[in-house]
């Protein structure tokens, strides 16, 4: 193992570049995606410009026909992996395994853009801060709405005039008056980064040599390291970790994993890679517990290959009976996607039962609603599809007899309802229960339905009570819990609650002229006095009584 050293100016022009010393820098399948935001991107370039340690970087050096991707230049979220594959050959190249974040973050900040945006510094700022804090100011901005003294940060580092001129250029195109300290701080900011970034060589990476010696580290090896580098951090999760072993050996795993969560998160869910892990293993009888040696079994690896496309019919036909049947249309109504692994066993493994289920709808509800899947159910997981296997059905009530017994209640009170508030998972799944015509799936994020409080917050916020302390009435009465508790929420379309809607409008005045079907839409009590502002209280015990009406259905004991 070699330890090597190169500046950062250096470094990002050997990224994809095929033509550098070693055959360049690229990304090896193993590698998960780009997961940084703004944020930490720029605090690794004040960590540089503080002189901080960065880390070392770990990369291999080899011929072999190893699936790799490029960098990414110009950020985007909707950016796919698959579009930046390489050709395999037998050149000589250096696959990062552990650092990508870092210098996937370089690559961006001096070479390209994060969603359309370019890495400004701000050449005044350095004053002493605390160590958390940022000292250099760094942000992504848009390249024709940045001024002085925010300037692109990749002309500072690859103007190949010396600093003096760098910044006296800054200086004379200022658009304000400079005093001499502030002429100082841009001359020594100038300095410190091209120092930092151009001169100094303070990115250190160990490279892997088998070029020599194939044998020294062969692939397998290399995915070892890689792991074990990788996990004793938070940078990779496990399930990462556990696919870089399944995308070792099998180069369509990329491919068949995005395209599986394409077409599962269409409208507006969020399945992610761990669910789908997660849920191979259960289907497989390896049980839902992440474990490395059974990613490690050749047997299971094949396994998966084998058998991706009936998992992955099994997987959207759940998805798609979650989205006709049960009205839980949007990510923000599923609090765990975990419970539809038992369906989704009993799909894949039982075919012919399934148009028979009974129940199924109440079994989603009820767990959804009430959390039994929360927390760690791994085990919870594997009692249910061992019961759906020895029985070959999926028995509703059998199944949350299991999940009582496991400590997990399924209980549906007035509290359970009630007890929801604005912005939780279960007030949305709530919200998709009663408003089953709404459209949670709009071509724009924008024209989401929107969750209003009725009686307004600006509103409630204005009673206040007498402070005992002080005599004086600066004492809310109504406190954030009362305020967004669900019985003051209802949900409005974009067009009603925007630009000339209800937005902040009194109860009073917004429901005087609504027609009777809207107020029973909305669950709204008649009586026009309680939409006043002095009876808010006795307008939410009437509303919690007609809410508890309405979902009577589900507020009931537990079923056998």
């Amino acid at each position: 193992m070699n330890n090597r050293t190169a500046s950062v100016h250096k470094m990002v022009t050997y990224l994809n570049n095929s033509e550098a010393d070693g055959g360049g820098f690229w990304l090896p399948n193993i590698q998960r995606n780009f997961v940084w935001g703004e944020e930490q991107i720029q605090r690794l370039f004040d960590s540089i410009m503080r002189e901080y340690p960065i880390s070392t970087l770990l990369v291999w050096r080899t011929k072999s026909l190893i699936r790799r991707r490029k960098f990414i230049d110009n950020y985007k979220h909707t950016l796919k992996r698959t579009d930046f594959y390489v050709p395999e050959d037998n050149k000589t190249k250096l696959l990062v395994l552990d650092g990508q974040q870092r210098l996937q973050s370089l690559f961006i900040g001096l070479e390209g853009s994060f969603e359309k945006k370019e890495l400004f510094f701000d050449v005044l700022s350095g004053d002493l801060v605390s160590p958390e804090d940022m000292r250099f100011h760094f942000k992504f901005i848009e390249p024709n709405s940045a001024s002085f003294p925010w300037v692109k940060f990749k002309d500072i580092i690859f103007d190949n005039r010396r600093s003096n001129r760098i910044s006296g250029s800054i200086i004379n195109e200022s658009t304000t008056t400079l005093d001499d300290e502030q002429v100082d701080r841009i001359e020594d900011n100038i300095m410190c980064a091209r120092d930092q970034f151009r001169v100094a060589e303070i990115l250190v990476y160990q490279e892997l040599d088998s070029i020599d010696d194939e044998e020294i580290y062969t692939e397998d090896d290399v995915v070892e390291i890689f792991i074990r580098a990788n996990a004793g951090g938070t940078r990779l999760g496990k399930s990462d970790l556990l696919f870089s072993l399944l995308a070792a050996a099998w180069e369509d795993a990329d491919g068949k994993m995005e395209e599986l969560l394409g077409e599962l998160n269409k409208s507006d869910y969020d399945f992610t890679r761990d669910f789908i892990l997660k849920t191979c293993l259960s289907l497989l009888g390896k049980g839902a517990r992440y474990e490395v040696w059974k990613f490690r079994d050749d047997k299971t690896r094949e396994a998966i290959i084998e058998k991706w496309n009936p998992i992955s019919k099994a997987i959207k036909d759940v998805r798609d009976f979650l989205y006709d049947k049960t009205f839980l249309r949007t990510d923000r109504a599923v609090s765990s996607y975990l419970a539809l692994i038992p369906i989704i066993y009993l799909r894949y493994h039982f075919p012919a039962k399934w148009d028979s289920i009974q129940r199924l709808d109440d079994y989603v509800l009820r767990t959804l609603i009430t959390g039994a899947f929360s927390g760690t159910p791994d085990s919870l997981i594997d009692m249910c599809t061992r019961h759906i296997s020895d029985q070959q059905e999926f028995n509703v009530s059998e199944l949350f007899g299991i999940i009582r017994n496991n400590g997990r209640s399924l209980e549906i009170n007035r509290d359970t309802i009630l007890g929801q508030s604005y912005g939780s998972k279960g007030s949305h799944l709530i919200f998709n229960l009663w408003y089953k015509n709404f459209n949670y799936t709009p071509a724009y994020e924008s024209n989401l339905p929107q969750v209003d409080h009725i009686f307004p917050q600006s509103l409630l916020k204005s009673v206040k009570d007498i402070n005992p302390g002080t005599g004086k009435r600066d004492l809310l009465r109504y406190k954030v819990e009362n305020r967004n508790q669900i019985a003051n929420l209802m949900l409005l379309t974009t067009k009603e609650n925007g630009p000339g809607g209800k937005s902040d409008t009194p109860p009073d005045i917004w429901f005087k002229d609504k027609s009777e079907s809207y107020l029973d839409l909305h669950l709204i009590p008649k009586e026009k006095e309680l939409w006043k502002l002095k009876n808010y209280e006795h307008f939410l015990k009437a509303r919690e009584e007609l809410i508890c009406q309405k979902f009577e259905y589900l507020i009931q004991k537990e079923t056998q």
